[in-house]
């Protein structure tokens, strides 16, 4: 597939329909894909005719989203969604190619696919390929589930190490499927020829790495059951370097739990108050509002469907809330929901895998 172009959100005065659904924007999206079509099988104005007309509209949607696009074969175009491993967005891009319409000379994927990059890519010059990049496996104590890697590229030096890591990362994004990159390698860092510590693994042997751990994880916390003791929440008191005080209250009833790596996705969601007159802490209205969001969020994520709520913790204005989940997806949706419900309030949302809930070993959480 020939890829023309990556787009990061731009924006303009395409506007005139406005999208508030994934059907308002395939529905949209048929009223020109005859002229996208022409456009991208042509290359011709590729970048006003096409990318500055689509990517409004999608970030309408999602500010999370991006894409390419060129031609799959001599008769069919192709739009990869990708979000660019940004976790929290990934069920959204898999949601909105679902709902796509099926259309003649139009193929529709959701986050960038593993390709045969048997010639490798270029980058400024670099030449990354399975020639010139290898990698071997970090075992580290006490965290045996955890997947760490070395990658090895050769051409790594101190001038150009900045630019190396991402030419590393593009291949990796490439030759695993944008999927597989930002779900499957727990912590990775990427090194120099010369700095390696043990055996060099060709990269061609990466995938079938990946795939026997992945298969390990699974049989050994298959028959898990879902954590259902009752909670017990401890109160923890400190104060920042700013003077500020910092209350937390944490489910210390999860602090000996001994599969903590069957929830490994964590989410945090940030809601930024008002606090200056009360030493950064949440005055009675905000902090009753935030409550209420956050029992809320508590019921939707339920036990049963193999969520865990940890904690919050109020400091500097700040409220964090704190979840461990066995996927993702429903807590990406639950909490974005939550965020475009409340304006009043600025929230982000984290999500990211930490398999023995390393985040919080300040609650001593981290106890195997």
């Amino acid at each position: 597939m020939g890829i023309f172009n990556k787009i990061f959100g731009k924006n303009d005065g395409h506007k005139e329909t406005q999208i508030k659904s994934y059907k308002d924007f395939w529905d949209w999206f048929v009223t020109q894909e005859k002229d996208f079509y022409e456009t991208i099988k042509n290359h011709q104005n590729i970048e006003i005719d096409f990318f500055d007309v689509i990517a409004p509209k999608l970030k309408e949607i999602n500010g999370g989203f991006y894409f390419l696009a060129g031609m799959s074969d001599d008769s069919i175009a192709e739009l990869i969604l990708t979000v660019e491993g940004d976790i929290k967005n990934i069920i959204f891009a898999e949601e909105i190619i679902e709902a796509a319409p099926k259309l003649n000379h139009w193929k529709f994927t959701a986050l960038k696919p593993e390709m045969n990059l048997t010639s490798g890519i270029e980058m400024d010059g670099k030449k990354f390929s399975s020639e010139n990049i290898f990698f071997y496996e970090n075992e580290i104590e006490g965290y045996p589930d955890e997947i760490d890697i070395t990658f090895v590229y050769e051409n790594l030096n101190e001038e150009t190490k900045d630019a190396a890591i991402t030419g590393v990362c593009i291949f990796l994004d490439n030759f695993l499927g944008e999927l597989n990159f930002a779900t499957q390698i727990d912590t990775f860092n990427v090194i120099g020829k010369d700095n390696a510590k043990k055996e060099l693994v060709p990269i061609t042997k990466l995938k079938d790495f990946l795939s026997w751990r992945e298969r390990e994880f699974t049989e050994k916390y298959k028959n898990v059951k879902n954590f259902d003791e009752e909670d017990q929440f401890s109160v923890f008191e400190a104060t920042l370097k700013n003077g500020s005080p910092l209350i937390a209250a944490i489910n210390t009833s999860l602090l000996t739990y001994d599969s903590k790596a069957s929830y490994p996705w964590i989410s945090i969601l940030k809601v930024q108050y008002n606090g200056e007159n009360n030493n950064g802490l949440p005055e009675k209205e905000d902090y009753e509002k935030l409550s209420n969001i956050e029992e809320q969020i508590i019921e939707e994520l339920k036990i049963e469907d193999g969520n865990l709520y940890i904690g919050r913790e109020n400091a500097d204005n700040l409220k964090e809330s704190y979840f461990a989940s066995k996927d993702f997806r429903k807590p990406s949706k639950v909490l974005k929901k939550v965020i475009d419900d409340h304006p009043e309030y600025k929230m982000t949302l984290e999500i990211y895998k930490d398999k023995y809930w390393q985040s919080f070993e300040r609650y001593n959480v981290n106890q195997n």
